[in-house]
């Protein structure tokens, strides 16, 4: 029961992080802003200006658009026919979401972010972070029958 029911509430769980992100994400609203602008601070403070910035290569439009990409797979992955893309949709997400971990820990940013009325999340991005990476790691776990499957139909073609 719990094998044919986790993966879809895992798959929802990332899907509804990822896809509520997106109104943030792509209309530039001042909490992007202020995310994508401390990082690109940062990478300018680097060496790398213009990397997290809009028409940077980690700009907000490119992670936006990995996760809705991500979140399609996932979801069309929920299909039997299509369950194949529920791998390749999980190793997306946890690749987009490794980044996001990443510069929540090692840059400015930091892992309590700063709201645009002055006041902290509490590491609350950080949290629903952590919560997609561990969701995503553990569809990948369950898709290990699918990747195998896959992976032997794939060898007898090649």
């Amino acid at each position: 029961m719990i094998r044919r029911y986790l993966p879809i509430a895992l798959t929802l769980y990332i899907a509804f992080v990822f896809i509520q992100s997106l109104f943030f994400k792509f209309s530039n609203s001042p909490e992007t802003q202020y995310i994508f602008g401390t990082l690109e601070a940062w990478g300018a403070s680097l060496g790398f200006a213009g990397l997290f910035a809009p028409s940077g290569i980690f700009s907000q439009y490119v992670v936006g658009t990995g996760e809705l990409i991500a979140s399609a797979l996932l979801l069309a992955g929920l299909s039997l026919r299509l369950r194949v893309l529920r791998p390749v949709g999980a190793l997306m997400a946890m690749g987009v979401i490794s980044g996001a971990i990443v510069f929540h820990l090692f840059t400015p940013l930091g892992v309590s972010v700063l709201n645009t009325d002055g006041t902290h999340d509490g590491g609350e991005l950080f949290a629903l972070a952590c919560g997609v990476w561990v969701a995503a790691a553990l569809l990948l776990w369950l898709s290990r029958d699918t990747i195998a499957q896959t992976a032997l139909r794939l060898r007898g073609r090649g």
